[in-house]
C-alpha cells in the first residue's frame, strides 16, 4: 500500500505544475527583454566588426604564441612538482570535495526549484484572481472584533460578587468529581470479577 500512497501523493502534488507555470512566466518576462538586447547588438555590431577588421593578424599570432609558451611552462612546472604519494592524497581530497560540491549544488537546485514553484503558484493565483481573495482573508484576520473584551470585565467589576455568583463558579469542580465516580465504580466492578 505504500507504493499506492506514494503514487497518489505524486499524482496529486501540484508543485510540478506550479514549477511549469513559474518557468513559463519567467520565460515570458525574459522574452520581453529580447527586443532591447537585439537593438543594443545592432548598435554595437558595426564598431566590433570594424575593430576585428583593423586587427593585425601578426599581432594576434604573437599573442597566441606567448600564451601557448606560458601554458607550457606552467604545465611543465606542475608535472615536475608531482609526487606519487601526494597525487593519491590529492585525488582522494578532490573526490571528497567533489561529493561536497555535488551535495551543495543539489541543495541549491532544490531551493531554486522551490522558488520557481512558489513563483508559479503566485502566477496561477493571479491568473485565477485568487490573490485578491487572499488579501481579503488576511484583512478579516487582522480586523479587530466589533465588541472589545474590556467591556465585560468592566461589568464584572461593577457588579458585587455575591454568594450565588460564587456558587455558579463551583460547578466545574463538581463535574470533575462526577467523572471520578464512574472510574471508582469500574474499579470496584473489576475487583468483584476477580
Amino acid at each position: 500500500m505504500a507504493i499506492a500512497d506514494d503514487l497518489k501523493k505524486t499524482l496529486t502534488d501540484p508543485t510540478p505544475l506550479y514549477f511549469a507555470a513559474g518557468t513559463a512566466d519567467l520565460a515570458v518576462q525574459q522574452a520581453k527583454k529580447v527586443p532591447g538586447l537585439i537593438e543594443q547588438l545592432r548598435a554595437e555590431a558595426p564598431a566590433r566588426i570594424e575593430a576585428v577588421r583593423n586587427t593585425d593578424p601578426k599581432v594576434v599570432q604573437e599573442k597566441a604564441k606567448e600564451a601557448q609558451e606560458a601554458v607550457s611552462a606552467k604545465v611543465a612546472e606542475v608535472f615536475g612538482a608531482i609526487d606519487a604519494k601526494k597525487l593519491g592524497e590529492t585525488a582522494q581530497d578532490l573526490a571528497l570535495r567533489g561529493v561536497g560540491v555535488a551535495a551543495e549544488y543539489a541543495v541549491k537546485a532544490k531551493e531554486a526549484y522551490d522558488k520557481v514553484a512558489e513563483h508559479g503558484e503566485q502566477t496561477v493565483r493571479a491568473w485565477r484572481g485568487e490573490v485578491s481573495e487572499e488579501i481579503v482573508d488576511i484583512a478579516v484576520v487582522v480586523e479587530p472584533e466589533s465588541e472589545p473584551k474590556a467591556q465585560p470585565e468592566a461589568k464584572a467589576k461593577a457588579e458585587p460578587v455575591t454568594e450565588p455568583a460564587a456558587a455558579e463558579a463551583k460547578p466545574a469542580p463538581k463535574k470533575a468529581a462526577a467523572r471520578k465516580a464512574p472510574a471508582k465504580k469500574e474499579a470496584a466492578a473489576a475487583a468483584d470479577e476477580s
